[in-house]
């Protein structure tokens, strides 16, 4: 497994007692598997990312990435797995305005250390894969919403992560442009063997997904198990 929680319990403070975000979740996503997860608001869907990308830690549980139990990492072992072992794709594209599209990649390379040369062919080839080669110079203003949320995918892979964790990618996008980028997520985990976790509302594209799971209170409960129809010919 690339991703593998199990019984993980989250809870947080409020007032006088302390609200579940997490009870006792059982999550298990092999390379190659795109699993969706839904549910309401508050339901918990940010809280299993945040501790699925070490972001926070398990009160209780294990949680391991790509064979790493995270439980006993201090928080520089935290920093390097993220660094070399998780993509993040978030809600809002968050790209830095000043940058052109090859630039915003590029920028993540330099974070990693990796030799420019490298970099730039990884970036190229992550642009030409997401579909905006073409639009390498140009910077977020120029960008529509759905070319800055594949500029985003492709920032999440330069590092070559094992798991891919993605929040509300469509939310603000029309049906064809959250389709297209739901598209790009499930070729690029089938491609590339990534385990990726695709937190959304959305649930017109749930067919693209292998798996989608909901949460309910803190609880995961299966909605539909993957199907090899769902892979791409």
């Amino acid at each position: 497994m690339t991703l593998d929680l199990t019984d993980v319990r989250l809870t947080y403070p409020d007032g006088d007692r302390r609200l579940v975000a997490l009870d006792d979740v059982d999550l298990h996503v092999p390379a190659g598997e795109l699993v969706a997860v839904t549910g309401p608001s508050g339901s918990g869907k940010s809280s299993l990312l945040a501790v699925a990308g070490a972001l926070i830690t398990a009160e209780s549980g294990t949680v391991t990435v790509a064979g790493v139990a995270v439980g006993p990492l201090d928080q520089a072992g935290r920093d390097r797995l993220r660094r070399e072992r998780i993509g993040f794709v978030f809600q809002q594209a968050n790209l830095l305005g000043s940058l052109t599209v090859l630039d915003q990649l590029l920028l993540v390379a330099h974070i990693n250390r990796t030799p420019r040369t490298t970099a730039r062919d990884r970036a190229r080839h992550l642009l030409d894969r997401v579909g905006l080669a073409a639009k390498a110079g140009r910077r977020p203003h120029q960008l529509s919403g759905g070319e800055r949320q594949r500029v985003g995918v492709g920032r999440a892979l330069m590092g070559e992560p094992s798991l891919l964790l993605v929040d509300e990618p469509t939310s603000a996008l029309d049906h064809e442009r959250g389709e297209t980028v739901v598209r790009l997520l499930r070729d690029i985990t089938h491609e590339n063997r990534i385990a990726t976790v695709l937190v959304t509302h959305d649930l017109q594209h749930l067919h693209l997904t292998d798996r989608a799971v909901t949460m309910h209170d803190g609880r995961l409960s299966e909605v539909r198990p993957a199907t090899a129809s769902t892979r791409p010919a």
